[in-house]
């Protein structure tokens, strides 16, 4: 190579020859340059499409990651069963029953001997308990029901307060039972006024009130007389 340039460098001219000496010689300077520019180049852009990176992971030893484990605890052997002797029962002997015969018999009614009917009185006898027995008092009559009666001290009723409130106004018509001294021995209601507090007032001053007692044949006998209390408002 160097007798080919040096033959081409010996065919040209002087000037020409000056000059291709001068350019090899700056070639010569530039290439090392040339070549650090095109690395540069190279990795740049190896390093911008990213296989730069693939490249040192490849090269790169690559970590490896240990974890140790402890191994497990050895499993307990479980304990061995406890041996129980086994007790067999004893055997009792039962002797078998005898077989009864049991004879089936119809039952009987056994009736008792009748009573003796004791002996019937006789007629004499019935007729001396009837003389000697007392005779038997007469029953005491009702009293009987009477239209009429006279006060010795009339009725004085009292208007039940709450009564004169609500405004409640009637006539209570009281059964009286008049005993033989003239006094109200008993005081029902025979007709309502419809009130309860009415009835109470006119019911406890017929209890109140004292009559003249009722006579015949010349004797004071109870009665049941008719008294009307008539509650108004003034």
């Amino acid at each position: 190579m160097n007798s080919m340039t040096y033959n081409r460098t010996a065919s040209l001219s002087g000037d020409d020859a000056g000059l291709a000496l001068e350019w090899q010689r700056r070639g010569r300077k530039l290439a090392p340059m040339a070549a650090i520019v095109v690395g540069h180049v190279v990795l740049f852009y190896l390093a911008y499409s990213g296989m730069l990176r693939s490249v040192t992971h490849a090269i790169l030893p690559q970590v490896v990651n240990v974890t140790f484990v402890a191994a497990p605890e050895p499993l307990k052997a479980p304990p061995p069963p406890k041996m129980v002797p086994l007790v067999q029962p004893k055997q009792t002997f039962v002797p078998p029953l005898p077989q009864l015969n049991i004879v089936q018999t119809e039952p009987t009614i056994t009736l008792p001997p009748p009573q003796p009917r004791p002996a019937e009185p006789t007629t004499a006898v019935a007729a001396a308990v009837a003389q000697v027995a007392p005779p038997a008092p007469p029953q005491p009559a009702a009293p009987k029901t009477v239209s009429g009666v006279e006060y010795i001290r009339a009725p004085q009723p009292t208007y039940p307060s709450m009564s004169r409130r609500m405004g409640e106004t009637g006539v209570v018509t009281l059964r009286v039972l008049i005993g033989e001294k003239g006094t109200a021995e008993q005081v029902t209601v025979q007709k309502s006024s419809g009130f309860n507090n009415l009835d109470e007032a006119g019911r406890q001053a017929v209890l109140r009130a004292l009559f003249k007692p009722h006579v015949e044949d010349g004797k004071a006998i109870p009665v049941y007389a008719l008294v009307p209390i008539n509650f108004q408002l003034g």
